[in-house]
């Protein structure tokens, strides 16, 4: 189940009922104070009863349904649509020795690629953001002001932290394999921002990029944080990091879920 914050106020209707929540004539804001107050107390009572990484299995099985139903809906509706485009650019496929055929199935799977991106990095993100949230009932995802840009007016106005745990702001990314400079500007900008207002800058990031470019703009990045006195975490060192850090083993609790599918 994704995060009861994006949740449009349908959804969260629906989410309310099923968890016995009464919702007649509530407000969303309402509804989603009662709806999160019920998961901070479901995740305390667990801690308390030694059932805190079986629900936390279970939340994390739960999301990756969703995340898996919701992209199989993505991509079916894409390719409902891919088959009423126009194909006329196959003529350009074909000059460069791409045939329609192969032309078509690239185009498709650009398509799924770009979901599949996306999904996948929200599913991690969301799963690590558990971990962090079985640790802390606390701690939540949080905006700051940006007092870097030196305007009145500055862009963008806020910076958001992933997951803020008393002082520590943590960011987590699945991966990272930009290689665009502005965006190196902007996290220069975040992470001073995010220590001018007395936080930890803290980054974990579970996949590295592969590429020269993109693992430049990492070193350059893991940098700034250092100047700081923030901390960076990539790779095995950022799951490790994770179970350190809350007790939850997050990559065993994947590859558990992953192998009782395949053996099913």
């Amino acid at each position: 189940m994704r995060k009861i914050e994006s949740f449009n106020k349908k959804e969260l209707i629906r989410y309310c009922e099923s968890i016995g929540v009464e919702t007649k004539n509530k407000v969303k804001s309402i509804l989603l104070e009662e709806a999160q107050s019920y998961e901070v107390n479901e995740i305390k009572k667990a801690i308390e009863e030694g059932k805190d990484l079986e629900l936390l299995t279970e939340k994390i099985n739960i999301l990756a349904d969703d995340y898996s139903s919701n992209l199989e809906k993505k991509i079916e509706a894409r390719q409902e649509e891919m088959r009423e485009d126009d194909d006329s650019h196959y003529l350009i496929y074909r000059l460069l020795g791409i045939s329609s055929s192969e032309g078509s199935a690239i185009d498709l799977y650009q398509n799924k690629g770009r979901f599949l991106y996306k999904y996948a990095g929200s599913f991690l993100e969301e799963a690590a953001s558990l971990c962090l949230k079985f640790k802390n009932v606390d701690g939540k995802k949080t905006t700051i002001p940006n007092n870097q840009s030196g305007s009145a007016n500055p862009k963008p106005k806020t910076f958001e932290i992933d997951f803020l745990d008393g002082q520590n702001a943590i960011e987590i990314k699945w991966r990272d394999a930009t290689t665009d400079g502005d965006h190196k500007t902007k996290e220069h900008t975040r992470i001073k921002a995010i220590e001018s207002h007395g936080y930890t800058p803290i980054r974990i990031m579970f996949y590295y990029p592969q590429r020269a470019q993109a693992i430049k703009i990492q070193n350059t990045l893991q940098a700034i944080y250092e100047e700081v006195n923030g901390q960076y975490y990539k790779g095995e060192d950022a799951w490790e990091f994770l179970k350190l850090y809350t007790g939850y083993n997050l990559k065993q609790i994947l590859t558990e879920i992953d192998n009782n599918r395949t053996s099913e």
